[in-house]
């Protein structure tokens, strides 16, 4: 701004300093939308999760058959002393059971 004698004069406000007016120009707005919008096209670009997959061994397969046989032959025996302890038929030996908790806990 010029006064009248042609000279530059600052335009300054009652009791302070002049107007300082700070051109901030909205590229730094721009350029956080755009990297937002980069990280929302890098999300969509994302291949979508798989289903998991489960794949079980032949040696797998084999152990799992051979310990259901071995189920199926203990759930009959478990069934025949059920039967047994049900109708009163079933005899123990007191002297080998004994033996066997005396075994358990002091011949470790």
């Amino acid at each position: 701004m010029t006064n009248k004698s042609g000279k530059e004069v600052k335009n300054k406000r009652q009791g302070g300093e002049g107007m300082n007016i700070d051109k901030t120009t909205g590229s730094s707005f721009i350029q956080s939308y755009q990297k937002q919008m980069q990280v929302s096209k890098v999300e969509k670009m994302r291949p979508q999760q798989r289903e998991d997959q489960l794949q079980i061994s032949n040696q797998a397969k084999e152990m799992f058959e051979k310990n259901t046989e071995v189920d199926k032959a203990r759930q009959e025996k478990i069934q025949t002393l059920k039967t047994q302890i049900q109708s009163g038929d079933y005899q123990f030996n007191n002297e080998k059971i004994a033996d066997k908790i005396h075994q358990f806990w002091f011949d470790q």
